[in-house]
């Protein structure tokens, strides 16, 4: 018999590449997605929709989501439903606090009401470390957390439920903090998927060729998206529940400034003469100035190693911003 697979947050950066990876690499499942009725936008989704069965739920609607998890009882849960980008989180702290801790409440309690054996895989984020001292790197599991934006404290919120639920139900929860990861089908209000989406716009003579950017200087260890789902599928298979462990690319040629791979970008841009200009809007209140994971503990458990480098995520973000440039 099939084991039931469900990907909230489906049709997003993430979640898409997710069953992207399932459908190519899983055998026996039947993959469950999950779409906001007629508000989830389809773009990242049209190759693989009909492969797939689609679920309208809306993950802060209570009823909605106790209805889908007595509906297909799953296996597991890859949980991306999720409100990630930090900018809005500090116009908007109650609807990112609606979705990442009401949200992944309610999908916490329907498991433990009507499919006691699930088990969910929960990413969450670098960000919740803040403001982390150079001396103090590379971050750990034991590293206090220091949040400075409201979408790390959302977060941060969201995995102590999480531990508590573990504790309290034994609910079967794989706890994560990853860090940056990047690649195709990345929204372009993001570092690297903006830079390439101007770039893109450059080359066909939409922008004039300067990149607008926020703070450059922040250093962060970059990961493929697509090594990250992996990393998620071997977490779901060989980590201990209630446990976390942090994912991310500890190799010395993932560490980079946003300015180092800006830089790299434009080297690849078909046009010459590129510049960039620090935009308002575009910096933040407070900043992280490095966010660099110690992954020993994942490694160990699970022989995850990222096998896609910084020029594959440029090569990758880039190509696919000069497809979508011509569909918006």
């Amino acid at each position: 018999m099939n084991k039931n697979i469900l990907v909230t947050g489906s049709t997003g950066f993430v979640g898409s590449h997710m069953v992207d990876f399932l459908l190519k690499n899983i055998k026996k499942i039947n993959i469950f997605c999950t779409k906001r009725y007629h508000l989830s936008r389809l773009d990242n989704v049209r190759h693989f929709y009909d492969k797939v069965e689609w679920i309208d739920c809306d993950i802060t609607d209570p009823i909605a989501v106790t209805r889908l998890i007595k509906k297909i009882k799953p296996t597991k849960i890859f949980h991306f439903a999720a409100e990630s980008f930090v900018s809005p989180s500090w116009d908007h702290p109650t609807r990112y606090m609606n979705v990442n801790y009401n949200g992944t409440l309610n999908i916490l309690d329907a498991i433990k009401n009507y499919s006691k054996e699930t088990k969910i895989i929960i990413p969450g984020s670098g960000e919740e470390y803040g403001e982390v001292k150079k001396n103090k790197l590379p971050i750990n599991s034991n590293t206090v957390l220091s949040p400075v934006n409201p979408y790390a404290v959302t977060k941060i919120a969201q995995d102590l439920i999480n531990f508590v639920y573990f504790k309290s139900y034994g609910t079967k929860v794989i706890r994560t903090r990853t860090f940056n990861h990047e690649g195709a089908r990345r929204e372009n209000v993001f570092g690297i998927s903006s830079y390439a989406y101007q770039i893109a716009r450059i080359e066909k003579g939409l922008q004039k060729p300067v990149i607008k950017v926020g703070t450059l200087t922040d250093k962060r260890n970059f990961t493929h998206v697509k090594d990250i789902v992996n990393a998620y599928w071997l977490a779901s298979q060989k980590c201990k529940v209630g446990e976390l462990y942090l994912i991310g690319n500890e190799r010395k040629d993932s560490i980079f400034t946003f300015k180092q791979v800006l830089e790299m970008l434009i080297k690849l841009s078909t046009k010459k003469n590129i510049s960039y200009i620090e935009h308002k809007p575009f910096v933040r209140p407070t900043t992280v100035p490095y966010l660099i994971a110690d992954i020993s503990n994942f490694k160990k458990i699970t022989k995850w190693k990222p096998v896609l480098g910084i020029k594959d995520i440029l090569q990758d973000t880039l190509n696919y911003w000069r497809n979508e440039i011509d569909k918006r």
